[in-house]
């Protein structure tokens, strides 16, 4: 099911340059901040969460004058703000979980080598499995990545999302449709070869 964009209220789309600055962004906090957060805790871990959640605000503040109402509301933006910031802090984001993704499944590999022979082959499998999809994921392009995550982490619609990156909704589908066809194709062939392995087993 697709999700419908929830209009967003006058209140998603401030004047940053006028009125009382302290409550506006306070509400803005009430509002965004949550879900702003378990965003950044499921790209970056909790450690780092927080201190790019405040650094996001901080932001917004010093650069309020950049805000523009008309090109999408403030929820929008301060994805964008966040985004950037991951961009920044984790460069090297899918090299490093690859290599956490390596380092883990040796260590349960060392843990079960004493199993039982089908426990041991089914968690072998299960690695295969992730590997293959850490596999697809290292080779999406940052914004194919950024894209996947704001839909399927953040929950954003296309129409935010586009907002939140600086790009047509139509160009955030397309980029949405490549990428699951190409996570779709991996897991395929992730399955092809668990069948392959099976016949030559028997």
């Amino acid at each position: 099911m697709t999700r419908q964009s929830t209009p967003a209220s006058g209140g998603d789309r401030p004047d940053l340059r006028r009125g009382d600055l302290e409550e506006t962004f306070r509400r803005l906090f009430d509002e965004h901040a949550a879900v702003l957060h378990r965003y950044l805790v499921g790209r970056i871990g909790a450690d780092i969460a927080g201190d790019l959640l405040s650094e996001t605000f901080l932001i917004a503040l010093q650069q309020r004058d950049r805000y523009d109402a008309e090109r999408g509301s403030a929820r929008s933006w301060l994805f964008g703000i966040a985004t950037n910031l991951l961009r920044t802090e984790v460069r090297n984001e899918v090299a490093a979980q690859r290599k956490q993704l390596h380092l883990a499944a040796h260590e349960h590999s060392r843990r079960v080598v004493h199993g039982h022979a089908d426990r041991v082959a089914e968690r072998i499998d299960a690695q295969t499995r992730v590997q293959h999809l850490a596999r697809a994921l290292a080779e999406l392009s940052p914004s194919d990545l950024d894209v996947l995550l704001l839909t399927s982490w953040a929950e954003l619609t296309p129409t935010e999302i586009g907002e939140t990156l600086g790009v047509p909704a139509g160009t955030v589908r397309s980029r949405l449709h490549r990428t699951r066809r190409l996570l779709r194709a991996s897991a395929a062939s992730s399955s092809a070869l668990d069948e392959e392995g099976v016949q030559a087993d028997d």
